[in-house]
């Protein structure tokens, strides 16, 4: 008679690659994320079609950038993008998975980081890739016109790769904000209220200071780097971008310390 093998389960390693592919999955097995994202795409698409078909270089819009001109509906599609970042976070509090995603990892917060790496590089390749296509097909309605161009020209190219990259880390704070509040209307009342209109409110106030400060508020930056020529009174490429990054980093490093100080 043979002897039984007697098998002991295995308790799989949680690794970085795992909570990573986890994460990726997780995103695009929800429908929201395929309508925020597509809704983002229409808008950006569709607002750069419309303006280069009725630009005309006798109007009015002859001294605005041609790279900000096309990518307007970056506006309209940039806040698309934030509200999947809130719901990439604050979306799972609502629905309890989240309890699911922390016991599965108990340190918490490579959840956070995982989110946070899945969801800037799908929203950075999907706004590259639709602002370049965007300015391009405008382009077709533009090249007997003032604001001809290509991608060649000077600061064209970086213009719309800095177009992306505002548009990501603006999302990235809204996913930062999510995760802090913990509350879909929250969050998207507070990048709203907080990210979007206050800088518009403080710009009114008769101060230097304030306006010098607010060259630096995500909003703002995220203009300057989108824009192939110097724009009067605004923050240089470079502080734009590292001002980005340190209001994104915080708006990350707020719900990390919250993951180990608060139960779910």
């Amino acid at each position: 008679m043979s002897t039984p093998v007697i098998t002991h389960a295995t308790t799989p390693v949680i690794t970085p690659a795992r909570i990573l592919r986890s994460e990726w999955h997780k995103l695009w097995t929800v429908r929201s994320t395929w309508i925020t994202v597509l809704t983002s795409v229409a808008f950006l698409l569709g607002i750069g079609i419309l303006m280069g078909a009725t630009y005309t270089s006798d109007g009015g819009d002859s001294d605005v950038d041609t790279v900000v001109l096309t990518l307007y509906g970056s506006q309209l599609g940039g806040i698309c993008l934030a509200v999947l970042g809130i719901l990439v976070t604050a979306g799972e509090y609502a629905t309890g998975l989240i309890r699911a995603s922390l016991a599965a990892v108990p340190r918490r917060t490579p959840v956070l980081w995982a989110k946070a790496a899945v969801f800037t590089a799908v929203v950075f390749t999907v706004s590259f890739v639709t602002a370049l296509i965007t300015f391009l097909t405008a382009q077709i309605f533009l090249s007997d016109t003032d604001q001809a161009a290509s991608l060649t020209d000077d600061g064209v190219l970086s213009a719309i790769a800095g177009n992306a990259a505002g548009v990501t880390l603006l999302s990235l704070i809204a996913l930062g904000l999510g995760a802090a509040l913990r509350s879909v209307p929250g969050a998207i009342g507070a990048f709203i209220g907080g990210v979007l209109i206050l800088p518009e409110v403080l710009g009114m106030l008769p101060y230097d200071a304030i306006g010098t400060a607010i060259r630096y508020f995500p909003t703002q930056a995220a203009g300057a780097l989108g824009s192939a020529d110097p724009m009067p009174g605004a923050a240089s490429p470079g502080g734009a971008l590292l001002a980005l990054c340190l209001w994104a980093a915080a708006a990350l490093i707020v719900p990390a310390l919250l993951l180990k100080r608060r139960d779910v």
